[in-house]
């Protein structure tokens, strides 16, 4: 199967481009109610795994060893975006387990955020580990090993106890064989996920209604859909597509973005749909900025968890020229439900 046409880029009344890809809808019991394209296409998860990541630090007593809050465990499953917060809160995860900054091994970039990256180019300063928007779950990895004892040094390391801890994990939410999961490097150096986008909406399932599992994991569970659902400013950003998606959803949804086009959302049993659904997404060309935003907003629209005003500043996506004025734009082209 081919992907479908998702969005389309128009300027003044002509098509200039297209955004193609796939999505895949399960319902509580995770059985397919819509799907686009082909949801047996194998991509990496990316940062759309970060709550997988971080269950066993929590499921093992990690967190709670460090006393990590609702606040800290957000950052942990967060792609943050570098402003003030965001670095406060990951030095003082630091500070907990009694580690600094040199022993992440996730690498620099500047903030995601465009006005906290600018005032620090105008004032000098050079970003750290801290901006970095995996800082979070890196710490989290820290704090595990820590915790069990096994070396920091190599946390990042595929052969770690830590690596193959977080990868059963993903084994087991995703419900397939290790042996299947294809691994790959991360942006942020740790290692990441291959798997059919079918079995990335199972896990997010899962994530959201984890009544399978044992206490543990359960309970990390629980700890880590309410942190994102308490603080979703951690999760993202300011300007950030999940911050936004769950602030217009009320709570109602966690929602998790994964570089190259990928997005996850776990729809908490609600009014609408009592026992949950969870949504995978898949852009084709990995387009994170216009045909994302475009399309997760317009799945949640036509399933109803978001209104037709919801979120106008992100979908669709104006385009403007240089000088300002608006002269096309990034519009959906789909409808999921009855596909």
């Amino acid at each position: 199967m081919r992907a479908e046409i998702l969005a389309e880029v128009t300027r003044g009344e002509t098509v200039e481009s297209i955004h193609r890809g796939h999505v895949m809808i399960v319902d509580g019991g995770g059985t397919r109610v819509a799907s686009l394209g082909d949801p047996q296409t194998v991509t990496f998860f990316r940062s759309a795994c970060k709550a997988l990541q971080a269950i066993p630090c929590i499921a093992s007593g990690a967190a709670d060893a460090f006393d990590f809050s609702a606040e800290e465990i957000a950052l942990a499953v967060a792609s943050h975006s570098g402003e003030k917060q965001h670095v406060e809160i990951a030095a003082r995860m630091l500070e907990k387990i009694g580690l600094s900054e040199s022993d992440l091994r996730c690498g620099t970039h500047r903030p995601f955020n465009e006005a906290e990256s600018n005032r620090m180019l105008r004032d000098g300063e050079t970003p750290s580990q801290l901006h970095n928007n995996c800082s979070g779950k890196h710490i989290a990895m820290l704090a595990f090993a820590k915790y069990i004892g096994a070396d920091i040094r190599t946390y990042d390391s595929l052969q770690h106890p830590i690596q193959k801890a977080i990868l059963e994990c993903v084994s087991t939410f995703c419900e397939m064989p290790v042996g299947e999961i294809k691994i790959g490097i991360d942006g942020c150096a740790a290692p990441n996920f291959a798997i059919p986008l079918a079995s990335m909406a199972t896990a997010f399932l899962n994530l959201a209604r984890p009544s399978r599992f044992d206490e543990e994991t359960k309970n990390a569970c629980g700890r880590i859909v309410a942190a994102m659902i308490a603080h979703p400013e951690l999760i993202g950003g300011s300007t950030r597509l999940d911050t936004m998606i769950m602030k217009a959803a009320g709570g109602k949804v966690i929602s998790k973005v994964g570089a190259d086009g990928v997005w996850l959302c776990g729809i908490l049993p609600c009014d609408e749909y009592p026992t949950g659904r969870a949504i995978a997404l898949k852009i084709e060309d990995g387009d994170d900025h216009r045909a994302r935003p475009v399309v997760a907003v317009e799945i949640l629209r036509q399933i109803g968890i978001l209104h037709d005003d919801d979120m106008r500043e992100l979908a669709p996506v104006v385009i403007k020229n240089r000088r300002g004025d608006v002269v096309g734009s990034v519009s959906p082209v789909f409808k999921v439900m009855g596909s």
